[in-house]
């Protein structure tokens, strides 16, 4: 069955998340939103494409930073309203330039930070 992008449960903006998980390891590196012309843009060139809320504007991941994601595999979970990106992760994912997005943890109610920005 082909996929359509179209069939996806978008939120009222259009919007659907999408979680970027490190190729090999299942490690979770980010969240970002896409729409259906990103999911598109995404499964067409292999480069992750996320649209950018603060910019309303597309943002493939990696075309300034040099940080690119890689398409390994696209995954839609049971509901259809939200997504999966396997990712080949080049450098940092975060913009605070750490491997992870989710770098601090609440631990008896204090945050923790857990990683370090990468030098």
């Amino acid at each position: 069955m082909a996929f359509d992008p179209q069939t996806l449960v978008y939120d009222h903006k259009g919007l659907i998340p999408c979680i970027a998980q490190a190729a090999g390891t299942g490690e979770v590196l980010m969240m970002a939103w896409m729409n259906a012309e990103a999911v598109a843009k995404t499964l067409e060139t292999g480069r992750v494409t996320y649209w950018s809320r603060s910019r309303q504007a597309f943002w493939i991941k990696g075309e300034t930073s040099g940080h690119v994601q890689k398409l390994v595999d696209l995954r839609v979970d049971c509901d259809r309203d939200c997504l999966l990106a396997v990712v080949e992760q080049e450098g940092p994912a975060c913009h605070t330039n750490r491997r992870s997005c989710f770098y601090t943890a609440v631990r008896d109610g204090e945050e923790v930070e857990l990683m370090t920005p990468i030098a």
